[in-house]
Order: C-alpha cells, then structure tokens, then sequence
C-alpha cells in the first residue's frame, strides 16, 4: 500500500511506527470506545494498513519498531493469523468493527486495555510478554485455548458477554500461563472455560461477578495453580467446576457468595488443594462437592455450608476455625447418601491434631449412633444398650453411675431385708454391701451370693442385678476395647 493511498490518521500511524512513538487519538481521557462508531476518517484506521505495518513496516537504525496507539476505530478485521511479529502491540481504547483473527500467531507483546471489541479468535496464540486486556468490553467470545502467554495475563475490570453465541464466553481450556492471571473485578456474562490449563503463578477473581444461572458458570477442570487462587468476594451464578484440579497454595473464596440453586454450587472432587477457604462467606446455595479431594486445611464457619455436602473421601489435616463438635456433625449428615464412616474419622483425626480429645470422643459417639440406624432388631436394641450405659465406650462414668445407684438399691433392699441363710451354721456374716458386689460382678467372688437365699420379689432383684451386672460388664469391656484400639 502506497503512501498516497493512506489517509492521514493513517499516514501518522505510519510514521510513528519505526520509533514506537504512541499516539493519542482520544479527544478526553474518560470518553468511550463503545461510541467508535460515530467516529469519523480523522480517527479511523483500515486493519489491512496495521497488518502490514506489523508484517513489513519501516525501520529506522537505532529504533525499536512499535505499534502504540490509543482512541482509534479500527474498521476491517485485523487478521494477522499464523503471523509471526517482534513489535509490541498496544491498540488501547480502540473501538474494533470485527473481531480480531489472531489465531496461531505469535507476538512481542499485545496490549488491548479499555478497547471495545466485537469479539477475539486468538486460540494457541504466543504472546513472548504479557497479555493485557483490562477495562475491555468484548461482546463475542473470547477464544484463547491453548495459547501461551510466557507472562502475566490481564484481564482487570473487563466485561466478556456472548448474548448469541452457544460457546463459552471466555476460552482458555489448555492455555499455558508463565505468571499470574490477574482479574479482579472481571464481570462475565455466560461460561468460563479453564479446563487442563495451566498458571505457574497465582489466579486473582477478588470481586468478580461470574454469571451464568442455571448453567456452568466457571469450568476448570485439571486446572494447574502454582501458587493461590484469590477470589474473596466472589459472587457467582451458576456451577463452578474444579474436578481434577491442582492448587498448590490457597483457594481463598472468602467472603463470596456462591449460588446456584437446586444444582451443585461448587465442585471440587478429585482435587489437590492446600488450603480452602470459605471464611466468612454467605450461605453456600447449592451443593458442595468435595470427594475423593485432598485439602490440608479447611477454613469455614458451619453457616456456611449448604444443606448438602459431599465428603467422603476427603482427606484433610485441619478444621479451621475451632469449634466445638456438636457444631461440626451436622455437616457430616448432609451426604444423604447412608452410613458414611469415613466422614467420621477424618473429624475425629481433625480434632485429635490440635488435641480435643473430648470433641473427638463425641465425633465418634455420633459415628456409633449413626451407624446404629443402618441396623435392625436385636443388634440396634444392643446398640441402645450400649449407648444408655456407657455411652459406646465413650462416657465410661456413665457405667460408673448405674453400677453404684444399683449398688446403693441393693446394700439399702438387703440391709432392710437380711436373705436367709442356706445353711445357717456356715453362713458367714451378712453384708449388704458385698452381698450387692456379689450379684453385679459377674467375676469377682466375696462367698456371700452362694450362702443367702433371698425370697419374693428380693430374689426378683437379685436377679435383675445378675443380668445387669453381666451387661454392664460386657459394655464396659466392649468400650474399653474400642478405646485401646483407637489408641
């Protein structure tokens, strides 16, 4: 393209090329890029002239090329498919006629801030340096799978919608991140698709707005963070998927607001996460998934949670903030799917870790009575047994009250009331108390429960301490046993 052929917004562009020099179109600083369209020849530029600019410009010795512009429309799709550029490319609060076509090609450096653009096809696009498109309103689909950006992707304040198209509103499935994705304060109108991406350093979403209700809303799948993802204050509408992700540091979702009712909120089965944080939340809406995840902490007041939670299988090492267990159980029956004895354990190790050993004895109480319902006939009316005496082997100072309200019944009975003897010159003298210990031990032997025969209804309560003494040893052994097992 000849220089008579240029008009004379494009001519400056021209030359300012070769020295990088930016130019500024804009009329003020606060103007919008939405109304590009109005603008007239004085600030428009053909794509055909940027790409060839890129693909062919000038040079001039001791210069580094560069393509700096700002507050321009640019008509015509700028296709720079499969192209190969070392200028970086700063086409910021630019108003776009077509979507760009950046598939396959690779860049120095591309900076879209504040532009409006109908859309962007950059999949398995290189950028060298970072990629940024903060304050963008992009009203198409953002395609970026499989790029790699060996720098920080900046996405900050920007606002992707898709009103008519079935795909997700931003792409970066299999996308390979050198550094941070950065944006806070993104506002996506449709789905986020992530899966099998990787970010070596950390993803920021604090105060994002991902909607997509009734749908899936953030899809990210086998994701890879090598440091944390920040994303207090979220506030999302939908299903958010991390099946199969890796999160070496911290999924922070503090403060947030997850919701999507009557389907799963968040999912995070299968995972690796450091830590998980749902700190001061509002009330999850939806499911939460967590089998088969390996977290080391969890950080979550009970009000959180949502009616149903799925954790069996989860493995965690802490259970932040400290509560007592009877705050805590509740959470372990809403799996809704029976007896889950794992659940149990993992809490019980929890409160083991920072030494409350009674909240842990009364995890696994609830674990025995839970398990209780899944039973029938004699075995849940041995369970009852069980739990009235000596609580599973968990309240030992229970036995200990019965044993001596019986022993008190049965030293004051047969104090009132002396049992005959079998044989009165070698019955040995009569103790109330010892005659009592007689009936209720079913091992211990002081001679008196052979040598007196009581009649009547004292007999029927030597006979009732017979039979409750052998329970109540028997319960008491079965939860010594479950003590020292556990130890």
């Amino acid at each position: 393209m000849e220089n008579n052929e240029l008009t004379p917004a494009e001519q400056r562009v021209r030359d300012a090329f070769p020295r990088g020099e930016h130019l500024d179109f804009r009329e003020a600083e606060d103007e919008d890029p939405a109304q590009g369209g109005d603008w007239g020849p004085e600030r428009t530029v053909r794509a055909p002239v940027l790409r060839r600019l890129l693909l062919n410009g000038p040079q001039e010795p001791g210069e580094i090329a560069a393509l700096k512009l700002s507050g321009l429309r640019i008509s015509g799709a700028l296709d720079l498919r499969y192209a190969t550029t070392d200028q970086a490319i700063r086409l910021s609060h630019c108003s776009f006629d077509q979507v760009p076509q950046l598939y396959g090609c690779q860049l120095r450096q591309l900076n879209l801030s504040g532009s409006v653009l109908p859309g962007l096809n950059a999949a398995t696009l290189r950028v060298d340096g970072v990629l940024r498109m903060t304050d963008c309103r992009i009203h198409g689909p953002v395609r970026l799978g499989g790029a790699r950006i060996s720098g920080a992707l900046f996405m900050d304040r920007a606002e992707l919608t898709a009103p008519d198209a079935p795909e997700a509103v931003l792409q970066l499935n299999q996308a390979t991140i050198g550094d941070d994705l950065w944006a806070p304060e993104l506002r996506t109108h449709g789905e986020t698709r992530l899966d099998g991406a990787s970010v070596s350093g950390s993803v920021n979403l604090e105060r994002a707005r991902l909607t997509a209700p009734g749908s899936t809303v953030l899809t990210a799948q086998t994701l890879t963070v090598g440091a944390d993802v920040r994303a207090k204050r979220l506030r999302t509408r939908g299903r958010i998927e991390l099946r199969g992700s890796h999160i070496a540091g911290r999924l922070d979702l503090g403060y947030s607001r997850l919701s999507n009712p009557g389907g799963t909120a968040l999912r995070a089965s299968s995972s690796v996460i450091g830590e998980l944080w749902l700190h001061r939340s509002e009330p999850v809406e939806g499911t939460l998934n967590l089998r088969r995840s390996r977290i080391e902490v969890l950080s979550f007041e009970p009000e959180v949670l949502p009616g149903r939670v799925l954790l069996n299988d989860l493995s965690y090492s802490a259970l932040n903030p400290h509560e007592p267990a009877d705050r805590r159980l509740p959470m372990l029956e809403r799996e809704g799917e029976g007896y889950l004895p794992f659940v149990y354990e993992q809490l019980t190790a929890a409160y083991n870790r920072v030494g409350d050993g009674q909240a842990a004895r009364l995890v696994q109480l609830a674990k025995q009575r839970r398990h209780r319902t899944t039973l029938t006939g004699y075995a849940r009316a041995w369970g009852h047994l069980q739990d009235a005496t000596v609580g599973y082997g968990f309240r030992p100072l229970r036995a200990a009250v019965w044993l001596m309200s019986l022993l008190a019944i049965g030293s004051i009975t047969y104090g009132l009331h002396q049992p005959r003897p079998l044989r009165a010159a070698e019955a040995p003298h009569f103790n109330p108390v010892f005659y009592t210990f007689d009936l209720l031990l079913p091992v211990i032997s002081f001679g008196l429960e052979d040598a007196f025969a009581p009649d009547g209804w004292y007999q029927v309560l030597s006979y009732v301490l017979i039979v409750t003494g052998w329970i109540l040893a028997t319960t008491i052994v079965a939860g010594v046993t479950r003590s020292i097992s556990r130890q």
